[in-house]
């Protein structure tokens, strides 16, 4: 049995973090559904940026958006929902046959909305009426000005992905502001069924400190941090206030691994994957790393519920100078501004492609 199937079957959903049109019409994405168990999927900025970049795949549907006298985000969002329209079709029946718990996709807010709640409110809504799919997830990063945001979405009952979370505490702020719109709902007698999830990134911790400290703490630091986090996920999900919700008909929020992919080519090319098994919570991976433990990946115990040594191993940080508070703010607001500039790349390859197309038409 392949470790997909036993991470499947422990109770872990595997997310692909890749899409691309050549994923679609090639039966990839359906061959990784039947075979490595893969029931959901994510995409942002980077993704569809070196997807159009590099591939002529996306040059007839830029050419009718353009005749349709579409450009730039306009362009770009309608061409993304035809990809992930068609991905969302492919998780439907996983989608139905799980009552909403998987099945999922994820369509992205433009970064350069995450300061600003109004506007992201409302291109949320906009974006999900658009895909008219009841298993798409709009991606809110959980910034300070994304929080007001998220819980005005889910009240309006808009499925969010909560992106760009790095901490235990970044974390927490992203369930409660989850939490305060399901409870709005059921006081507006709505119902308080709305998927979510909470992505807590997790490489980008050991790459930010990899020449910061001894060895024996290399590539430790992020798996602290994410057993951190499930500690205070666990104790959420046994919360009597998440219990009135459930009563009442909500489900909760799951909480999501992303930045799955090995940065450290000394290390396991599936150490985050082995490392962070647990039911009832999804891993999103890149497509090699999902190959990569399909090939040779190995289940071993799966989180421990009160956080394992967490604490011992950050303490250890500590003394090595590591501020991890302050780096939490600080990989966030580089997570923001990294998904700023791929997405300004991304809008120079719709221009130039564009441009290209009318020349050559």
């Amino acid at each position: 049995m392949k470790a997909t199937q036993r991470l499947h079957d422990l109770g872990q959903s595997l997310w692909l973090d890749h899409i691309t049109r050549g994923l679609l019409a090639s039966g990839t994405l359906q061959r990784y559904i039947d075979e490595l168990s893969v029931t959901g999927l994510t995409s942002n900025p980077t993704i569809f940026d070196h997807a159009m970049k590099n591939s002529a795949d996306y040059d007839d549907s830029i050419r009718r958006k353009v005749e349709e006298g579409k450009t730039g985000e306009a362009l770009f969002f309608d061409v993304a929902l035809e990809d992930l329209a068609e991905a969302a079709d492919l998780f439907r029946s996983i989608h139905e046959h799980t009552d909403g718990v998987d099945g999922w996709v994820s369509l992205e807010v433009s970064p350069l909305l995450a300061h600003d709640t109004d506007k992201t409110i409302s291109v949320a809504k906009e974006l999900h009426a658009k895909a008219a799919r009841p298993n798409l997830l709009i991606k809110i990063p959980g910034t300070r000005e994304g929080l007001p945001a998220i819980e005005e979405s889910i009240f309006a009952g808009v499925p969010v992905n909560v992106t760009l979370l790095f901490s235990r505490e970044q974390y927490l702020a992203a369930a409660e502001a989850y939490m305060r719109g399901i409870e709005r709902r059921i006081r507006a007698d709505l119902s308080p069924d709305v998927g979510s999830v909470a992505s807590v990134f997790v490489s980008r911790w050991d790459v930010a400190v990899a020449d910061q400290v001894p060895d024996e703490l290399r590539d430790r630091l992020a798996i602290a941090v994410a057993k951190r986090t499930y500690k205070t996920y666990r104790e959420l999900l046994d919360s009597s206030r998440l219990q009135r919700a459930a009563n009442a008909g909500a489900r909760p929020q799951r909480l999501l691994w992303a930045s799955t992919g090995t940065k450290d080519p000394k290390a396991s090319d599936v150490i985050y994957i082995k490392a962070l098994a647990a039911p009832f919570t999804v891993n999103t991976m890149p497509e090699a790393t999902l190959q990569a433990l399909a090939e040779h990946g190995e289940v071993g115990e799966t989180l421990p519920p009160d956080g394992g040594d967490c604490e011992e191993v950050l303490a250890h940080f500590g003394k090595a100078g590591i501020d991890i508070d302050a780096l939490a703010v600080r990989l966030q607001e580089e997570g923001a501004q990294s998904f700023i500039k791929s997405w300004n790349d991304l809008m120079d390859v719709i221009s130039n492609k564009c441009a290209a197309l009318a020349k050559a038409s």
